[in-house]
């Protein structure tokens, strides 16, 4: 198989990683907000609830996580699964393992900031959602996106664990070829893919850095 048919074949798999990237930060960056508002909560039901959540997620491997979604409906309701869940469950599972982690880089920015600014928001007179997003929000993002960053970057790494419920995802695409053709180009194909991938990622987060800069 030449170079240009391998790169073509990787292209269509990297569409589909780019896929998982793109829903799963779409999806789990808000969920991971919601569950730092619950992981800070003063309700110790609530509290615990997230605590117990984060904990799981982060405690067990995302390729377990993938299985559980994906197998789990079978299991537990006797619920068929069809092809089209496959990708579903890919981004559910992705989502969720990763709000949790998104949602302790969240409450580490909330309970950094000083409670000068909210005592200040109060005496001009703002509500409590008004601090927080028009104040606290934007100096928290700035705080946090190197953390933030380093997390999509694993992201854009991690989805290559799709292939535990057979997703065919780019680096799946490149063992198969590899595995059929008995050579080792389509996976130094694939890791340059994913240099790539990273690298644009990279560029973009610290042009948004750069953004927030004024926070300073």
């Amino acid at each position: 198989m030449s170079i240009q048919m391998i790169i073509l074949q990787l292209g269509k798999g990297m569409i589909v990683s780019v896929e998982i990237f793109m829903l799963t930060l779409l999806f789990s960056l808000p969920l991971g907000l919601i569950v730092a508002f619950g992981r800070m909560s003063k309700n110790s039901i609530i509290r615990t609830v997230t605590k117990a959540y984060i904990s799981i997620m982060r405690g067990t491997p995302l390729m377990l996580q993938l299985l559980v979604v994906y197998f789990g409906p079978y299991y537990a309701f006797k619920v068929r699964i069809g092809s089209g869940y496959r990708f579903v469950a890919v981004i559910l599972a992705f989502s969720i393992n990763y709000a949790a982690y998104f949602a302790e880089i969240y409450r580490s920015g909330i309970e950094s900031m000083p409670i000068g600014q909210y005592e200040a928001a109060k005496v001009l007179g703002y509500g409590k959602a008004q601090t927080f997003f028009k104040i606290i929000l934007p100096q928290v993002i700035k705080r946090i996106l190197p953390s933030i960053t380093n997390e999509i970057i694993t992201l854009v790494k991690d989805t290559s664990l799709a292939f535990a419920i057979a997703q065919a995802e780019m680096f799946t695409v490149a063992k198969q070829i590899a595995a059929a053709q008995t050579t080792i180009m389509p996976l130094m194909t694939a890791g340059l893919f994913y240099y790539i991938f990273n690298l644009i990622v990279a560029v973009a987060m610290e042009k948004i850095e750069k953004a927030f800069s004024y926070y300073r």
